[in-house]
């Protein structure tokens, strides 16, 4: 009998080594038919593999809902840009500010107006560009069925189920088998359990042991001719393992291709919402902030308070008393009335060639007899500044009109 327990002991060792030990991610140890969380090989379990295409689709809408109100962000953002801009602009052109200061001022409004052109634009990239870009490859990589669904993801789980449907046949003979030795063994323990009770006891009839004796041979028996039909199923399974995990990583590694290339899209669809969004590297916003930098560096305390004196101050023009000659009353008949008409003193002096200035601001004509300049534009004065502060000048194009006299400087 201990020749025998040595004996069945070192065929469970034996057939400890199989399928469990070679691959034992195949089989849980509850049983190999339920579905648990666990490898993918696993009966039911490539499922997580098949919904995580139709997930990629689900993702696809998620993404361009998300960008779409990013780009609904950008668009509220530019008109606030704009509704501040056109708000200030006519505070800022009644300001008592003057010179340098107030075109530092108006310099920020301008800056908004572009500002607010430029995330309008961002707004359309992410929608007209970004958005529809992922709309069309999710049309042209996902193909819906009649009755629901993907065919892509179909095509993956036909592939699946076509790979597990034998191994999972092996697997319900196996688990039938491992029941039944199961069973039998413990039909057999008990057998031995129920004859070392007899042995010890005297009280047993002689009999009645040998009839224990037999029931747990008989037992015995039945276990052994169990257990070896379930290592017979076992190396089955064990042998078929390796064409099994074969087709399904071939199945799987399909799966991982499409999952490659929607990474792989997704990743430049992402650096292209990046790159719209990125202003930092936008060409034209560094352009707006340099502009605007330039313009308040400019700013001249001493330009300013020259221009303030010689519009406002010492240095505005003065019409000094001077001596005016009498010119005699001419009278003028007309009809039988007489009417006396009298002549006004003009001075103006007009100047044979002209003297040479310079503009020191920027001017805009409002009137169509009046010049437009630049700052640092040279033209003619070709009459002095009469008793408003105008003066007559002449551009090198020919083109002649009025212009405030404390806004040039002679060359």
């Amino acid at each position: 009998m201990e020749k025998g327990r040595r004996r069945e002991e070192g065929r469970g060792k034996q057939g400890g080594r199989g399928i469990n030990e070679k691959y034992p991610q195949l089989i849980p140890p509850c049983s190999p038919l339920t579905k648990e969380t666990g490898p993918e090989v696993n009966p039911g379990n490539y499922q997580r593999t098949v919904k995580r295409t139709e997930d990629a689709f689900q993702a696809c809408n998620d993404i361009v809902a998300c960008f779409q109100e990013r780009a609904r962000v950008e668009r509220q953002y530019a008109q606030q840009l704009s509704e501040w801009s056109n708000k200030w602009k006519p505070v800022v052109d009644s300001t008592p500010l003057y010179g340098s200061l107030l075109k530092a001022w108006q310099c920020f409004l301008s800056s908004a107006d572009r500002l607010a052109n430029l995330h309008g634009s961002v707004c359309r990239s992410l929608v007209s560009e970004d958005g529809n870009q992922v709309r069309t490859w999710q049309r042209d990589s996902f193909h819906k069925k009649l009755f629901g669904g993907f065919k892509e993801s179909q095509d993956i789980d036909t592939g699946f189920a076509r790979a597990q449907k034998p191994w999972a046949k092996k697997l319900k003979k196996l688990d039938k088998a491992r029941r039944a030795y199961h069973k039998v063994s413990r039909k057999e323990q008990a057998a031995k359990e129920r004859e070392a009770h007899a042995q010890g006891n005297p009280d047993v009839a002689i009999d009645k042991q040998k009839k224990i004796q037999e029931e747990r041979e008989v037992a015995q028996q039945e276990a052994e001719k169990v257990r070896a039909r379930y290592e017979k199923i076992l190396e089955e399974v064990n042998r078929y393992a390796p064409r099994y995990m074969e087709e399904m990583e071939s199945v799987f590694d399909q799966s991982q291709e499409e999952e490659r290339k929607r990474i792989v899209f997704l990743k430049q669809a992402f650096l292209s919402i990046h790159k719209h969004l990125d202003v930092t590297t936008n060409e034209s916003v560094k352009a707006v902030y340099s502009e605007l930098n330039n313009t308040l560096l400019a700013i001249d305390e001493q330009e300013d308070l020259r221009w303030w004196k010689n519009t406002h101050g010492p240095g505005m023009p003065t019409d000094w008393p001077h001596f005016q000659e009498w010119i005699p009353e001419k009278k003028v008949k007309k009809g039988k009335k007489v009417v006396e008409k009298k002549q006004e003193l003009i001075e103006k002096s007009v100047m044979i060639g002209g003297v040479r200035v310079r503009s020191l601001y920027d001017y805009v004509g409002q009137e169509t007899d009046e010049l437009s300049f630049k700052a640092g534009e040279e033209f003619l004065k070709i009459e002095d500044e009469d008793d408003q502060g105008w003066c007559r000048g002449k551009k090198d194009d020919g083109w002649e009109g009025l212009y405030p006299a404390n806004y040039v400087e002679v060359v």
